[in-house]
């Protein structure tokens, strides 16, 4: 029977030419790499070599199989070194998700050095608006989550990045953007552009309006970061980010944002499944994430 032991003594034995040497190199004896030949030629009824010739030569039926080493034996050494990467958390999948979803700004640069060090492991990506991205954390549909709760799951382990503060966004020719502070009140007649994700985990109303009992009076929801900037610069209606976005827009002098109240703030954490630390790419992905500084 054909095994890969055989395609190494072929690949080997036609770099040489030689019984001896292609015994030397793979530490056997010119008797035990004969008695191989003899093997493959008995089980296949066939001859694959010359003997009598200097150096040996193949006949048609071993350049078949050595065509057949060629071409399988650099797939061999592929898929058993990538076996030990996986073996020693080196390389696999990481799939990502984020409840900030305007923090892409600051975490593309992180992705960038990451693929570079780890080459070998696949990045994918969730939306982040789905219900609960905690439960798929704990279900193995994501690898590692940007969130500002911290819930206490057994089995999910959070690293602390960074705080920031929730600001209210407006256009300047909005008549709020003429006060120093928003407060809740402020807002009762006000459309208040979101994410589309549950009312609990927008900043601005777990913090903010719901324990003032303030509902604003309308919600219109959108997706994509730039166009809530869009729809604010248009008097379409208010929205809260995170200051590092607002002073990005706020510098281009599209829209003006205002502290709620005292001021709105959240701490940011990566969540893992705990048992994934040890992994040496998950673990090179929280070292990028700790030297994070704020943009």
């Amino acid at each position: 029977m054909l095994e890969i032991r055989h395609l190494h003594m072929l690949a080997t034995l036609s770099r040489h030419g030689s019984l001896a040497t292609t015994a030397d190199e793979l530490n056997l004896t010119a008797s035990a790499i004969s008695h191989q030949l003899k093997e493959l030629e008995s089980y296949y009824d066939i001859t694959l070599v010359n003997r009598k010739t200097r150096p040996v030569t193949f006949t048609p039926a071993g350049k078949l199989l050595l065509q057949l080493a060629n071409h399988t034996l650099p797939q061999v050494a592929r898929t058993t070194s990538d076996l030990r990467r996986l073996a020693h958390g080196q390389s696999g999948q990481l799939r990502l998700a984020s409840e900030c979803h305007s923090c892409f700004d600051w975490l593309m640069p992180i992705l960038n050095i990451y693929r570079h060090e780890y080459s070998d492991v696949e990045l994918d990506f969730a939306t982040g608006f789905e219900p609960e991205p905690h439960q798929m954390l704990i279900d193995g549909d994501i690898d590692l989550l940007i969130t500002t709760s911290n819930l206490p799951i057994d089995g999910i382990t959070y690293q602390s990045l960074f705080t920031y503060e929730s600001r209210l966004i407006l256009s300047p020719a909005h008549q709020l953007a003429s006060q120093e502070r928003i407060q809740p009140a402020n807002l009762t007649d006000e459309t208040l552009i979101v994410y589309p994700v549950e009312q609990e985990r927008l900043d601005i109303m777990a913090k903010f309006l719901t324990p003032a009992g303030i509902t604003p009076k309308q919600l219109r929801t959108t997706e994509l970061t730039a166009m809530l900037i869009q729809l604010v610069a248009s008097e379409r209606g208010v929205a809260a980010l995170p200051d590092w976005v607002a002073a990005e827009y706020e510098k281009k002098g599209w829209i003006v944002s205002r502290p709620l109240g005292t001021g709105v703030y959240c701490q940011l954490y990566a969540a893992v499944r705990t048992n994934s630390l040890d992994m040496a790419y998950m673990k090179g992905f929280l070292a990028l994430l700790d030297d994070i500084i704020k943009p």
